[in-house]
């Protein structure tokens, strides 16, 4: 999931909690935070659209209103679970055009 961040257009890797927590930013934006839960496995929180985001945390057991963000407009995903990789990539493009998009807007 790093590579995928870290490919996306201005892309930043930043450690403002520490080393073990990676937030990716865009234009000075969180758009991803890659760390490991309480539990040790790895979690993955995404900007979503509040609809998107009620559908995705009905149908994936894995997936949760946003561990330390506004529940309405964030996931965090469960790496380990039962999301397929290709939409944990498509949701990471997801969060960067929600936040690329609005920076591009001011």
């Amino acid at each position: 999931m790093h590579a995928h961040c870290a490919a996306l257009p201005d892309a930043e890797l930043t450690h403002p909690f520490g080393p073990e927590t990676s937030v990716y930013k865009t234009g000075g934006k969180i758009f991803a935070v890659l760390g490991a839960g309480d539990d040790g496995n790895d979690r993955l929180t995404l900007k979503c659209a509040p609809e998107h985001a009620e559908v995705l945390v009905g149908e994936h057991t894995h997936i949760v209103p946003g561990y330390h963000m506004n529940k309405r407009h964030w996931v965090t995903i469960r790496l380990d679970g039962d999301v397929p990789d290709g939409l944990v990539e498509d949701l990471i493009e997801e969060s960067h055009a929600l936040v690329h998009r609005k920076r591009g807007a001011r």
